[in-house]
């Protein structure tokens, strides 16, 4: 009898933990995108998650120290629009494998930063409506014998960056070849100069910007497959993506968005 009742009495406990942890839980759970637009504006601040090593887009400036580029001026310009000169913008430093991590651990509140809206980041992140349609190519050194993805044959090696879909696309598109991946577009450059690679494949946008950098380099083969930018927030933040599309199509009415966009991609 005496066993029964403590048995009983280990139940009800364990009963009573569990419910308490799944309430501790649901408080975390239920923190809602107006939770997360109030914090912002609590604390004046939006932090947004851009690259510092992709010309055009999101490059840090040497001189000044400043990041600057398309993906930097679009989210100052957002900023502005959702919330006046109440909410001060501010950056920092993602790349194509660190930006999902750092959104989650709620270091950036918003990555504007070339990323791709694909099936299987939905799973991980929420997307705006596309801000930018872009297309994977080839970057090359003028005079190479690679001049679409039909050259890329066994024995060649073709750089990429860890952590983006154009690593993926490539390995689908020319299964014989190598790929090389670096930790950023910088590396991935650097080491197509010092001849480690036959071609480097990311999107042309980014690859236009290469290009403009070095110009012994060229774009081959047009793009091959379709990359729309999504600007990407926390699973689960919904208004905050309805805010920033809200605002988004505004830049887009008011001719802003254009004006930001032939500032730096002149293609």
């Amino acid at each position: 009898m005496f066993q029964t009742k403590k048995i009983v009495k280990i139940a009800l406990l364990s009963t009573m933990v569990a419910l308490f942890l799944a309430g501790c839980g649901g408080d975390n759970d239920s923190k809602s995108s107006k939770d997360v637009l109030a914090q912002i504006k609590e604390d004046k601040k939006i932090v947004f998650g851009v690259k510092y090593d992709t010309r055009l887009f999101g490059l840090k400036n040497p001189s000044t120290g400043e990041v600057e580029g398309f993906d930097v001026d679009l989210s100052k310009a957002l900023a502005e629009e959702m919330f006046g000169k109440d909410v001060k913008p501010e950056y920092t430093e993602v790349t194509s494998k660190t930006r999902v991590g750092l959104l989650n651990n709620g270091k950036v509140d918003a990555i504007v930063a070339t990323m791709t809206i694909n099936e299987e980041r939905k799973k991980e992140v929420d997307f705006t409506d596309v801000y930018f349609d872009a297309g994977q190519s080839l970057l090359v050194k003028k005079g190479s014998k690679v001049k679409g993805i039909e050259d890329l044959k066994k024995g060649m090696k073709v750089l990429a960056v860890k952590g983006s879909t154009s690593a993926v696309n490539i390995r689908e598109k020319a299964p014989e070849t190598t790929v090389l991946e670096f930790e950023n577009y910088a590396e991935a450059f650097t080491a197509l100069k010092s001849g480690k690679g036959d071609a480097l494949t990311t999107d042309d946008s980014i690859l236009y910007g290469m290009a403009e950098e070095d110009p012994s380099f060229e774009l081959v083969g047009g793009t091959f497959t379709e990359e729309p930018y999504g600007i990407a927030v926390k699973k689960g933040n919904q208004v905050l993506v309805d805010e920033l599309n809200k605002a988004l199509k505004s830049l887009k009415d008011s001719g802003k968005y254009d004006e930001i966009k032939d500032k730096w991609i002149k293609k």
